[in-house]
């Protein structure tokens, strides 16, 4: 690379923004009957790519506050969210003027409580329960498929020799 190449790398370097911070929730629920774990995929509103409810920091609210309230207004969902997040996924976000924001999306697990039938963005975007594989098949963002092979690992029972280990310390 040349004295150019090197000035212009810097250069971008030195004026190139930090990451956008967003908060988004892995809503999770298992089935009764089969005891299956279910995650919530939604579409995006502008492109229709299957996402994660997620958000931009409101100010006094927490993290996994915000993750809630996303997942209640984009899914109509109630329930309780991690306070410590579960993991991290970056992602180019297209802005109004269509220009494009790296943004780092900090992610909690989100117990599903209940499914409100009205809500902010109720028509907007399509809902759908999967499995945590479906959901890493669907998504685009690699590190968000990621979490969720992470998610369905963390959220495997451990078998029963593991729990005899664990509970004798």
């Amino acid at each position: 690379m040349g004295i150019i190449g090197r000035i212009t790398s810097d250069l971008r370097l030195m004026l190139q923004r930090p990451p956008r911070q967003q908060f988004a929730a892995i809503c999770y629920r298992t089935k009764k009957k089969t005891g299956d774990l279910e995650v919530l995929l939604i579409t995006s509103r502008d492109t229709g790519r299957w996402v994660i409810p997620k958000g931009w920091h409101m100010p006094g609210k927490q993290p996994h506050a915000i993750a809630e309230r996303e997942a209640f207004e984009e899914a109509g969902i109630k329930g309780k969210a991690t306070v410590e997040p579960i993991g991290y996924f970056t992602y180019m976000k297209k802005m109004r003027g269509g220009h494009k924001v790296a943004t780092r999306v900090q992610v909690h697990a989100l117990e599903v409580k209940s499914l409100m039938k009205d809500f902010p963005e109720k028509g907007t975007r399509r809902l759908e329960w999967v499995s945590c594989e479906e959901a890493a098949a669907r998504v685009d963002e690699p590190e968000l498929k990621s979490l969720f092979a992470d998610f369905a690992e963390m959220s495997q029972p451990a078998p029963p020799a593991v729990k005899k280990a664990a509970l004798r310390g």
